[in-house]
């Protein structure tokens, strides 16, 4: 080395840039974490600041990057082929944070040129234009005690009551909807004055059309950008930890939009969808079904959701439309699909990518949960995949969310003849780990709000629906509730109008709200309404067959240390005094919580708080008590013991 001179450090590539693992691994499908390759990533290359650009086009002859930064020209930032992997990338200086762009591409023995949005772009234009938008991700989290303890949160035996939301119409101003930074301080203290341990969001996922409600998916690595950017978001995350409260994203591997611009026919071949309609549209939404047997696609998707769990700390997953996957024929006519290969009807290759998901979910957060929405008794949809199973969390019980609906419709003099509606789903409770849900898809399309189905008067209406949460927050399971449910909304859920808040101006609104926040405090902190949710051992019923009198009541069982909790339900409106029940200790017991409570709109029966056990044996259990059991009430009883709770704050 010649005196005077300095030695150079040789450049090394971007982190960014793809290895030649990385290349393996995408080929055999099996690279979860794409987004931190593919892309738009700011970046620095032979000292120049810029961005590298990486996007997966193997039939694709030529592609170019258009944007701001070129005046939108063709010709001027061309990509090259990462070898034969089907990737197109480069470096284009100068490229800075929100600058937008597309791929320009023409596909192999053509002369069209397909403009396109970037299947991994971190953050988009405000539809309806369609551009990416080059994005940073740092963000500096507050979250931290939150991480250190979600495991224990999110457990199985954890209460977990999910307040379902959609951003859009939560709380509209002025006729717009909200931003994130408008949304977080309100969400978080709503939802922590309500006691609710979750929050859902309807797919956050860029969408073109905002009456999809999120469901047709363009950017499945962009929150939209109608309520502000991704640090925005970010920080709704981030509050909602810091509260306590913890966050379920709703998630749409099912089907994508034809949007020319999005994923559709993509390099000018069907890249993310199937080529055959009866395999590759989807006759109930007029979209594509992805092809989850080309690896590449499980891939995009796998990674799609692992980043929101990496970049977004979700807590969870909720998995869209899980059944529409499963099956071939699901919506399909005798013609109109493809057996696979043994001559059946389920989608062998869904299947497959379904629990590679969930593998790559718990093997890399095992402190979240998948649910799946997945409507039929296919078997074990929850249970691990080293079992059988497709290696879900939990899965929403759509049976009973049916069955209870049906019968609460029923004008009560009817119900004793309806009277299994109530008990069947114990048949099944068991077989999954399930969640009850009263989600947005049954105030929609004409259903009616859930007050509005209820018979009767409007009182009647009122303590009918307090009857239905109440049964529902007894029963074995992780629970779920739609926005303008808790308070009881009369109109149907309309996304351009949000959430009736003024309805809160009547006092039967407020009253039932503070129902369902009573329902949520005792739930969180009585260990025999959560900590055995999914086990036969944390249920009894102590009456299910006095159908003449449409009365159920059940026993709820914990760990040792939690009391036993006693439910009685009376689904007519008639008093019924001197009405016993079968109870498994002596002494005292507590009315924690009574539906027909004055402060919860009621008529006032009850049991003065407390009721003693008398020494006869009834229903199989050694003591009894004597109820005053309300008119369309619900009552739940705890055994008075030293070191237990009290009754809530509305039934004192």
């Amino acid at each position: 080395m010649k005196k005077g001179t300095r030695s150079r450090e040789p450049q090394r590539p971007s982190p960014h840039r793809l290895s030649e693992d990385d290349v393996y691994l995408f080929g055999e499908g099996t690279h979860v974490r794409l987004y931190e390759k593919l892309g738009a990533h700011l970046t620095s290359e032979r000292g120049k600041d810029g961005a590298l650009f990486a996007v997966w086009a193997p039939n694709a002859e030529e592609v170019e990057v258009v944007g701001d930064f070129n005046s939108w020209k063709s010709g001027t930032n061309r990509l090259t082929p990462h070898g034969s992997s089907g990737v197109w990338e480069g470096f284009v200086p100068g490229v800075v944070q929100g600058t937008r762009y597309k791929y320009h591409l023409r596909p192999r023995g053509t002369n069209e040129w397909l403009d396109k949005a970037d299947p991994f772009a971190t953050h988009t234009e405000m539809p309806p234009t369609t551009a990416s938008v080059v994005w940073n991700l740092d963000y500096g989290w507050h979250d931290s005690e939150w991480m250190a303890s979600r495991r224990a949160r999110n457990s199985l035996e954890a209460p977990m009551t999910i307040y379902e939301v959609h951003l859009g119409s939560w709380m509209r101003e002025a006729g717009r909807p909200t931003t994130y930074h408008d949304l977080a301080p309100r969400l978080a203290d709503y939802v922590e004055r309500l006691g609710f341990t979750h929050v859902e969001f309807l797919p956050v996922m860029e969408h073109p059309f905002y009456g999809s409600w999120g469901y047709q998916v363009t950017g499945y690595f962009a929150p939209s950008s109608r309520y502000g950017t991704p640090q925005d978001f970010m920080a709704l995350v981030d509050l909602l930890h810091q509260r306590g409260i913890g966050v379920i994203l709703d998630w749409v591997p099912s089907h994508f939009p034809k949007d020319e611009f999005g994923l559709a026919r993509f390099d000018g071949t069907h890249l993310y969808e199937h080529a055959d309609p009866r395999q590759g549209l989807h006759p109930d939404w007029d979209s594509l079904i992805f092809n989850y047997g080309r690896s590449e696609v499980p891939a995009f998707l796998i990674s799609s959701a692992l980043f929101w769990l990496d970049r977004y700390h979700a807590d969870g997953l909720r998995v869209d439309a899980v059944a529409s996957m499963l099956y071939l024929d699901y919506s399909r006519r005798e013609g109109e699909w493809i057996p696979n290969r043994f001559g059946g009807r389920e989608n062998l290759e869904a299947i497959e990518f379904l629990r590679h998901l969930n593998e790559a979910v718990y093997s890399n957060y095992p402190d979240v949960q998948t649910i799946a929405e997945e409507s039929t008794a296919w078997p074990m949809v929850s249970r691990p995949t080293y079992a059988g199973g497709l290696g879900f969390g939990m899965k929403w019980d759509m049976g009973w969310m049916h069955d209870m609906l049906l019968y609460m419709s029923k004008d009560p003099v009817h119900r004793r003849f309806h009277h299994n509606l109530l008990t069947f789903r114990l048949l099944y409770a068991f077989h999954e780990n399930f969640v009850l849900s009263l989600s947005h898809d049954e105030v929609v399309h004409g259903k009616g709000s859930l007050v509005a189905r209820m018979p009767g008067d409007e009182w009647q209406k009122f303590a009918n629906l307090r009857l239905l949460y109440g049964y529902m927050y007894g029963q074995p399971g992780k629970k779920l509730l739609f926005m303008g449910a808790e308070f009881g909304q009369w109109s149907e859920w309309d996304h351009e109008r949000g959430v009736d808040w003024r309805a809160l101006e009547g006092g039967l609104h407020r009253r039932l709200q503070l129902w369902v926040g009573d329902l949520n405090h005792l739930m969180r902190t009585e260990g025999a309404l959560h900590a055995r949710d999914f086990t036969p051992a944390g249920f009894d019923w102590i009456d299910c067959n006095d159908a003449d009198a449409s009365v159920i009541s059940f026993l709820r069982r914990g760990t040792k240390d939690d009391r036993p909790i006693v439910v009685v339900a009376n689904f007519t409106p008639v008093l019924r005094a001197d009405y016993r029940v079968g109870v498994p200790e002596g002494g005292p017991w507590l009315e924690l919580l009574n539906s027909d409570s004055e402060a919860y709109g009621g008529s006032g029966v009850g049991n003065l708080g407390r009721v003693e056990a008398d020494p006869v044996p009834f229903h199989g259990h050694p003591f009894s008590v004597s109820l005053a059991l309300p008119p369309l009430g619900i009552v739940y009883l705890g055994a008075d013991r030293p070191d237990a709770g009290g009754p809530a704050k509305g039934a004192e």
